[in-house]
């Protein structure tokens, strides 16, 4: 990636994730999202929307009304992530190319989880194959994980790639302990080879799906003869974006596209944020934790 490979430039990084956001993972939860743990708490009267597998039996025979056990936070957790760097996600025309827009998400995560001494590993997908690394402690090892996925290298258009939801299915199959799974994708294949390979890893782990977005392709600018190029075929094709009824059908399909990826990630049970390379990303990502916080003392046991 051009900006984000260099030292000072992670040192920074790293001071923006943790000023912003510091805070938001302390106490309770460790994690990235809230979410159940496996030490047994207190026990409290049941409301809509709890996990019917908690129910104390013994409570609600004594108080004659449903209860549920509480459950502790894990105070270790394992992070995993799945980077998607396949040809789609080198695109940006926004403050970020799509690719370090997604090494921004994956820090954030890392830094965070880092200082509380949880283990953060990566599966990362590129033209190659995919690169495993082992999940550890320590800054020096989160620092040497961000250098690697930076220096990624490009691939070529039209190179084949394996589908996202191949990559799911072996994570999820070579992981050991409940833990964390961050998937950072823009998520364009087609929702029926990735969604239930990620439904069978959100029963087991918490999931949280980072798609990441740019504005271009969600809509069209109206700049005259434009040369669209398919990333993963290498396919070429002019068109003429001063069509108005062009814009509006590219903008009504992007629009669907979306819509099914956003359905297929409910369906799942994973967490789901959408940052955008034009936005403030960390607001977004701000956004979505404290929402999950709230759901989560609302009593609605959001993943």
């Amino acid at each position: 990636m051009r900006h984000l490979i260099a030292e000072p430039a992670l040192r920074r990084l790293e001071l923006t994730v943790t000023r912003r956001l510091d805070g938001l993972l302390q106490g309770d939860h460790l994690g990235l999202l809230p979410g159940p743990g496996t030490e047994l708490a207190e026990a409290r009267p049941y409301a809509i929307g709890d996990d019917v597998r908690r129910m104390d039996w013994n409570v609600t025979a004594r108080a004659s009304e449903p209860y549920v056990r509480d459950v502790t936070a894990d105070r270790e957790l394992e992070t995993w992530v799945l980077l998607d760097a396949s040809a789609s996600m080198d695109f940006g025309t926004g403050q970020l190319e799509k690719r370090e827009l997604a090494l921004a998400a994956v820090a954030a995560v890392g830094f965070l989880t880092e200082r509380t001494g949880n283990r953060i590993g990566a599966h990362l997908l590129s033209g190659g194959g995919v690169r495993r690394l082992p999940a550890r402690t320590g800054r020096p090892h989160l620092m040497a994980l961000l250098h690697t996925m930076s220096a990624l290298p490009r691939v070529v258009p039209g190179a084949r790639t394996r589908p996202i939801g191949v990559h799911a299915d072996q994570l999820g199959r070579g992981l050991r302990r409940r833990g964390l799974v961050v998937l950072v994708s823009d998520f364009l294949d087609d929702p029926a080879g990735w969604e239930r390979p990620v439904r069978r890893l959100a029963v087991r782990h918490q999931v949280l799906a980072v798609e990441v977005v740019d504005p271009r392709e969600l809509t069209l600018p109206d700049v005259g003869v434009l040369t669209l190029v398919d990333p993963e075929t290498g396919r070429r094709k002019e068109v003429s974006t001063a069509n108005a009824r062009l814009r509006e059908r590219y903008a009504a399909a992007a629009a669907e596209q979306r819509g099914a990826i956003e359905s297929a990630l409910r369906r799942t049970g994973a967490g789901h944020v959408r940052l955008r390379t034009d936005r403030d990303w960390v607001r977004d990502l701000v956004r979505h934790v404290l929402t999950q916080r709230r759901m989560a003392r609302a009593g609605g046991g959001a993943a």
